[in-house]
């Protein structure tokens, strides 16, 4: 059972508080996405996890098992880098079997190990080739693999994908999460600081933000419900509007918030008129961005392609019932005022 529970757990370099107060419950079997920007703590998280990091103060326990004081070889897991720290005079094979030799495993049970690893994640043609001969997405799947070979209870995986081309990035990604169904059982912890990412993959995602966590929840959950601005213009792509001043006032809130695809532009009339300023045209999408006098830039996203140039006049109006609000603080208030 690979439960993983944070108890009160902070971290501090020196006099510098990183971690504060961090309280999770992961469940067996669970795919858990860590979120936010750089410097908000989340790799420092994992390597507590993962026990390359000792924990300051707090409790860290792994299938109900106190961890603090484990070393990261006897915790059952598995860590897959950002750097992939593949051995370069080692084949693919000997790669994914290294740990398992110096585990003392049999010969036999390295072997099927590996192969059946190797079976998993389509590497079974590459098995003898050196690293150096691998794209960068064969070389992550090698990473991968060479976890896998460990059989263990939990993945952390610590922004597997930032060193891929974009194609690499969506492919990659199918494979990860390939790789949770295969293994429901194992929980898997991941790291990025990008939001399609965790939308994509993650069964909760946790929202760190300056050591704190901003918010746990589905990825629909936090999309549709932020509990604050900061989690409302983290999640999501592109940005949710905020806007302020009278927009905000007339509705009781210190700030208005509008996703760009809840918002509906016309040439002939709408809530508000503006001038666009761009318009980029991605095929599936447009995106298209309004100087709305009084009230700013507006980015709206339309499904498709929608021809509309540059200095024309246009209206937008917002979805209402898509709307939030926000108060001084960055806290979601109920619209006093509807408009």
């Amino acid at each position: 059972m690979a439960t993983i529970d944070l108890i009160n757990v902070s971290k501090s370099f020196g006099a510098v508080d990183v971690l504060h107060n961090i309280n999770l419950a992961l469940r067996q079997g669970e795919f858990v996405v860590f979120v936010g920007p750089s410097g908000c703590g989340k790799s420092t998280l994992l390597r507590m996890i993962a026990g390359l990091e000792d924990i300051t103060s707090g409790e860290l326990r792994i299938a109900d098992e106190p961890m603090n004081d484990v070393l990261p070889a006897k915790r059952g897991i598995s860590m897959v880098f950002q750097s992939y720290a593949l051995y370069p005079h080692m084949s693919v094979f000997e790669n994914m079997a290294f740990g398992l030799e110096q585990a003392k495993l049999s010969k036999a049970d390295i072997i099927d190990r590996v192969n059946k690893a190797a079976e998993m994640l389509q590497l079974t043609p590459l098995l003898q080739r050196k690293p150096k001969q691998l794209s960068g997405g064969q070389r992550q799947r090698v990473a991968i693999g060479r976890a896998i070979t460990r059989d263990p209870r939990v993945f952390l995986f610590d922004e597997p994908l930032s060193n891929l081309d974009a194609a690499l990035r969506v492919d990659t990604r199918l494979e990860i999460k390939t790789l949770h169904d295969r293994l429901p059982d194992t929980t898997m912890v991941y790291v990025t600081h990008d939001q399609v990412e965790a939308m994509t993959l993650a069964d909760r995602i946790v929202v760190l933000n300056d050591g704190r966590v901003e918010q746990v929840g589905t990825p629909m959950e936090l999309y549709e419900n932020p509990a604050s601005q900061f989690v409302a213009g983290f999640i999501g792509s592109p940005k949710m509007n905020f806007l302020t001043g009278a927009v905000a006032e007339s509705h009781g809130a210190t700030c208005f918030g509008i996703r760009p695809e809840h918002i509906e532009i016309s040439g002939d009339a709408g809530d508000w008129q503006g001038k666009v300023i761009l318009s980029e045209e991605l095929g599936s999408d447009t995106f298209v961005y309004v100087d709305v006098p009084t009230i700013g830039r507006v980015n709206v996203r339309v499904a498709g392609r929608h021809d509309v140039n540059a200095g024309a006049s246009v209206f937008l109006t917002p979805q209402s019932d898509s709307a939030h609000y926000f108060d001084a603080n960055g806290l979601p208030v109920a619209s006093l005022v509807q408009s």
